[in-house]
């Protein structure tokens, strides 16, 4: 199958910083995908790369100067630009961000990013506290307003010995979020989806707290999959040890009421698939640690039922259009399912065998039954990313 990045070419601005040394696989991804790469080069980015490096990987000569007279007489630096399908900065460091939310023309790289007339995607990297810090949060959301695009960061181990938001994204991620920049109209685009996914952590105490085994991979995937057909798509998680896909807007919340205030502020939305394993009670959470005390009874914990997210959505004034619930059973399952659907007022309900023995909950398949007004539709079991994609698929039949 031909890929989507054949044919197609990116400027890559790679820009000063310790990740700069991941630009090269995402060179080779590029061209391994049929991609033309032309590279551009900043002086702190030479501090920790080569331009012979980058040219290897090209087979393309390496941009780095604003004045140059070869350059300028080969192809200007206008030119330069609009060549390309698409300007890719990775790294994009802090200065640079701020450099382009201020519209400086400095050097060539930030001369290029103003002069151009086509999309830009930006691949953030950082200490943690760069990127937190109150400029860098307004510096993006300029960008932002201005239709830059951007894939992570991600959330690590930094090589300053510090963890938190901050690192590269991954080059595959990065990669993805290209494909999908350059894969032209597609049946969601103009669309705003809502997923939700995870579980939710009620605490008990400072340390403690109710959760459930739900690892978050088939909302995650969902949330991917409606990417990938053009939707604009918020992801509001639970805590999971699973990166965010490449591309989508990431709320993190822990309870069950984080969520449900996290997905009212999402809305309006087109489409709202409430994947979620939410928590449905929850405890009066004590400020000190519960302590076990040799011949005292435990303690007992008083549950008050959480907010039905599902419900909630499926009612509310701003109602999305199509509404997605789950259903994750032990017994009965199509039976409780087509009940839940009627009860909460949603549209569908994706019901699942999480019995034992399923390797549903935490695994990486699913089998599932959609069910709808119309009936239910019986699945194979697939891999929760192909499962994903068919749902996407159907949800998109929708909108057309």
């Amino acid at each position: 199958m031909t890929s989507p990045l054949a044919g197609k070419r990116v400027l890559l601005i790679v820009s000063g910083g310790i990740a700069a040394y991941k630009a090269l696989e995402l060179v080779r991804l590029l061209r391994k995908a049929g991609c033309g790469v032309t590279a551009v080069l900043t002086a702190a980015g030479a501090q920790f790369v080569t331009p012979l490096s980058l040219q290897a990987l090209t087979e393309a000569k390496v941009y780095t100067d604003l004045f140059s007279l070869t350059d300028e007489s080969e192809m200007g630096h206008i030119q330069l630009s609009r060549a390309a399908d698409l300007v890719v900065v990775a790294p994009a460091s802090a200065d640079i961000l701020a450099k382009m939310a201020a519209g400086l023309a400095s050097d060539l790289a930030t001369t290029l990013l103003l002069a151009t007339d086509k999309p830009v995607l930006v691949a953030p990297a950082m200490n943690v506290r760069m990127w937190l810090h109150a400029a860098t949060r307004a510096n993006m959301a300029m960008l932002a307003a201005r239709g830059v695009a951007v894939v992570g960061p991600d959330e690590g181990a930094m090589a300053c010995n510090e963890f938190g938001p901050g690192r590269l994204a991954e080059p595959p991620a990065i990669l993805a979020a290209i494909e999908a920049m350059l894969a032209g109209p597609r049946p969601l685009s103009g669309r705003h989806a809502l997923v939700t996914s995870g579980p939710t952590h009620e605490p008990i105490d400072p340390v403690r707290y109710i959760a459930n085994r739900s690892s978050g991979r088939q909302g995650h995937a969902i949330a991917a999959a409606l990417a990938a057909l053009g939707a604009r798509v918020t992801l509001v998680s639970g805590p999971v040890g699973i990166p965010a896909p490449a591309g989508v807007a990431l709320r993190k919340v822990e309870t069950a009421r984080e969520m449900l205030e996290a997905c009212l502020a999402a809305l309006p939305a087109d489409i709202a698939v409430c994947a979620a394993a939410v928590a449905d009670w929850r405890t009066e959470a004590a400020g000190l640690k519960l302590k076990k005390t040799p011949g005292a009874a435990p303690p007992v914990l008083n549950l008050t039922p959480n907010p039905d997210i599902l419900a909630t959505l499926s009612q509310a004034a701003a109602r999305p259009r199509l509404v997605v619930g789950f259903a994750a059973e032990t017994h009965d399952l199509l039976r409780h399912a087509g009940e839940k659907r009627l009860r909460k007022g949603c549209d569908w309900i994706v019901a699942n065998d999480v019995g034992e023995g399923s390797g549903i909950m935490g695994g990486l398949e699913n089998e599932v039954h959609l069910v709808t007004e119309h009936g239910v539709e019986d699945w194979p079991r697939l891999g929760k990313d192909e499962v994903a994609a068919r749902l996407a698929a159907r949800i998109a039949q929708v909108f057309a």
